[in-house]
């Protein structure tokens, strides 16, 4: 149903330097540059940065990316990790969601709530 969403942030560079590093082990790249603006994606450009035009934190997000595997979500969160994200929680099985949900979630430099799951066994 979604065809893009575009997250205002505070700073562009250090946001899709961010984004760079979790979604590649997703599969996910930079692939389109409009103005100040930049997309993401594996095919086509669904994710969109953008110059916020608030100086305001922003309403918290949620955001989920496809895993292909529970190796691409431990290799999301080791990303984050390592480029300074804060860890909100470490890749393990949400069987509350459903018995083979594995996900881990950071926080993105604007605070934004960042998922990788895997819906598969």
């Amino acid at each position: 149903m979604l065809d893009h969403i575009a997250i205002p942030v505070h700073d562009i560079a250090a946001s899709a330097a961010f984004y760079d590093a979790v979604l590649a082990p997703l599969g996910g790249e930079r692939k389109k540059r409009f103005g100040e603006n930049i997309s993401f994606g594996v095919t086509g450009h669904p994710l969109w940065l953008v110059p916020a035009t608030d100086p305001a934190p922003a309403r918290e997000l949620h955001i989920a990316f496809a895993a292909a595997d529970r190796a691409a979500v431990d290799a999301f969160y080791a990303a984050a990790l390592e480029v300074g994200a804060e860890g909100l929680h470490s890749p393990r099985l949400w069987p509350e969601y459903h018995e083979s949900y594995y996900g881990a979630f950071v926080r993105d430099p604007d605070g934004n709530n960042i998922e990788a799951v895997c819906h598969r066994p």
